[in-house]
């Protein structure tokens, strides 16, 4: 996630981004089928920056963790990272289709909307946004982890509570699962938050991934 920036860096970062996202999924087009073992599964992680390891080793990341997790645990899936650091909501709802097309998914972790808050972005195009990015996984027969996130409060309590309640109305009405904020136990805690107080640490990274897998593991095992 990003602080708001100017009129022309916004323009540059958002063609830069189209251009990220039609490499993104020429790079899952060109990807190999997973072992014969695991059926072709995938998991499709679709998010922002908290989901590209800025500002450390990729290695490191939870959704690195996430890969290593699912191997030492007998799950035969394969994760195909599509989340582009900087990204909306509006950014995503423009390439989830094609990116599905591309991984055909057994499970989509939704992880955005971080970016559009910081942003003040208006939060009726959020959720509009949101909702179509799920219901576009879901329709492509995939199951839906959805990965909530909360603001700071110097956005204002009226702001900040109509933001959460976004994630909350969505799984409800598309029907997902919801972890309830994927910062738990990492936000405000300047031992494991960057400089910038907005992303993680590497050593935040294995918390991320057990404030998921609850979750997560349920659909795994259908």
């Amino acid at each position: 996630m990003r602080f708001p920036v100017s009129r022309r860096a916004c323009t540059s970062a958002y063609l830069f981004r189209r251009l990220a996202a039609g490499l993104v999924v020429a790079l899952c087009l060109a990807m190999p089928l997973a072992a014969p073992g695991d059926g072709g599964r995938a998991i499709l992680v679709f998010g922002d920056s908290l989901s590209t390891a800025y500002g450390f080793e990729i290695e490191k990341s939870w959704v690195s963790l996430l890969e290593k997790r699912l191997e030492e645990r007998g799950f035969g899936y394969r994760v195909v990272n599509a989340s582009i650091s900087g990204e909306t909501t509006r950014g995503g709802r423009a390439r989830i289709e094609d990116a599905v097309a591309a991984t055909d998914p057994r499970i989509v972790i939704v992880e955005l909307g971080g970016n559009d808050g910081l942003r003040g972005i208006d939060l009726n195009s959020t959720r509009e946004n949101l909702k179509a990015i799920v219901d576009a996984a879901l329709n492509s027969g995939a199951e839906v982890l959805l990965l909530a996130m909360k603001l700071p409060p110097n956005y204002g309590p009226a702001y900040t509570e109509r933001f959460q309640q976004i994630y909350t109305e969505i799984a409800e009405l598309s029907d997902v699962r919801l972890v309830p904020f994927f910062l738990e136990g990492v936000a405000g805690n300047s031992t494991l938050m960057q400089a910038d107080d907005i992303h993680p640490e590497a050593e935040a990274q294995p918390i991320l991934l057990d404030n998921i897998w609850p979750y997560l593991e349920p659909l795994l095992a259908r």
